[in-house]
């Protein structure tokens, strides 16, 4: 498997944090140039119908090695591009620790940066097995430049394989999946795909089909402002008033009390002076009606602080993006060839919902069913991310079991 950690470490030496604020796409030109680089080397494979768009999106075909008249439904791939804004993704410069032993790594002596298993059980899961590791001062990259590795990794192994028959294979890479704007301009009927898998998600086995219905909310509080030794029954404290508000949501409903299939309100920023606060919450919930009632607290909790402050309070709310559950479940044959496949590759599968969003829930309510498959890293968009290789053989075996099981259909 030389070749896929070669290109997992050529892919992670570019420099693709995505960027919110630019109004761009790709939001940073770095993304762009790592899709250039991408289409070269499909192009040295030998796919056909590649193509790089001006907005970053790279797609590409592995055509049917079928005997002729024979069809059998098109299977799609993807991965992103871009790595999270969270933490600098420039000069990454990643190294294995061979057949870990255990016990502590440390990152960056210099700065004290330690992997430990103290921090980090999960580490005490992958003893024995080969780890890339960061050098303690950028992410990885894992999330998502292994979903890409192991895409070309599969599709190479499947040109130096011909006795292997399949139908055709669509790959796609896009920007911008970790500011939320993978999917936006992904033209689904351009890569002609029946269905397709995001290699995106964590550890070994994980097969994901639920994610959270989004939604952000921006809550803005009006105040007055006078001088602080006069402001008796003059003075309107927007960050007071703001605070109010805060406590008035249950206490227990937010990321750090919840998990698995429990929603919450995450306050994500508070700027303000007297005069104006700004709150800005993320929604999220499994199910769509508890979803939708979460948002209507939200605006009843506005209605009652503008019953004791007139006209202080204001909300905009805005969906970011749906379950896809409602997507996938008329056609579960999709989750069930790729279960079977993980069986065939010598992998468990560990059906659970993301606690989170892919690309692949916006892909599926564009028409393009789109279940999430793990790509092995862990502890993404920070210094203590790591990649056993062990886990991105294994997806790629994964990719290339789906592809031969279509195959076969």
């Amino acid at each position: 498997m030389k070749k896929l950690v070669e290109r997992f470490f050529d892919y992670v030496k570019f420099d693709t944090q995505s960027d919110e604020l630019t109004n761009m796409t790709p939001s940073t030109p770095g993304q762009m140039v790592f899709a250039e680089h991408l289409r070269d080397e499909l192009e040295a494979l030998g796919l056909k119908d590649i193509s790089l768009d001006d907005n970053g999106y790279l797609m590409a075909t592995l055509p049917s090695n079928l005997p002729v008249g024979v069809s059998v439904p098109t299977v799609g791939f993807i991965a992103h591009l871009d790595t999270s804004p969270d933490m600098s993704g420039k000069h990454v410069s990643p190294r294995i620790v061979n057949q870990y032993p255990g016990g502590d790594i440390v990152l960056n002596e210099k700065e004290n940066v330690v992997l430990s298993p103290g921090q980090f059980p999960e580490l005490n899961d992958y003893i024995g097995q080969d780890l890339i590791v960061t050098d303690g001062t950028t992410l990885l990259g894992a999330d998502d430049k292994a979903g890409i590795a192991e895409i070309i990794s599969a599709v190479d192994y499947l040109i130096q394989h011909p006795e292997i028959k399949h139908g055709d294979v669509r790959i796609a890479f896009n920007p911008d999946e970790e500011i939320g704007l993978g999917a936006h301009k992904f033209d689904v009927e351009r890569f002609g795909a029946d269905w397709a898998y995001t290699m995106d998600g964590g550890e070994v086995g994980e097969l994901e089909f639920e994610n959270f219905n989004a939604a952000v909310a921006k809550v803005s509080f009006v105040g007055r402002n006078v001088h602080p030794g006069y402001a008796k029954h003059k003075m309107v404290n927007s960050m007071r008033i703001a605070n109010q508000f805060v406590i008035m949501l249950p206490r227990w409903e937010t990321p750090e009390h919840t998990e698995d299939y429990e929603g919450f309100y995450h306050l994500v920023s508070m700027e303000g002076t007297v005069e104006k606060t700004v709150l800005t919450y993320i929604i999220r919930d499994h199910d769509r009606d508890r979803f939708e009632r979460r948002k209507k607290e939200l605006e009843h909790l506005a209605r009652k602080i503008n019953h004791e402050f007139p006209d202080c309070c204001s909300i905009e709310i805005k969906d970011q993006y749906y379950n896809m559950r409602e997507k996938i479940e008329p056609v579960m044959h999709i989750v069930d060839i790729a279960e079977e496949a993980m069986r065939l590759a010598g992998v468990e599968p560990k059906v659970q919902p993301i606690r989170g969003g892919t690309d692949g829930a916006q892909l599926s309510f564009k028409g393009l069913p789109c279940p999430n498959i793990f790509a092995g890293g862990l502890n993404f968009h920070g210094r203590y991310e790591f990649v056993p290789v062990q886990s991105m053989e294994k997806a790629e075996k994964v990719i290339i079991e789906i592809i031969k099981l279509v195959g076969k259909k």
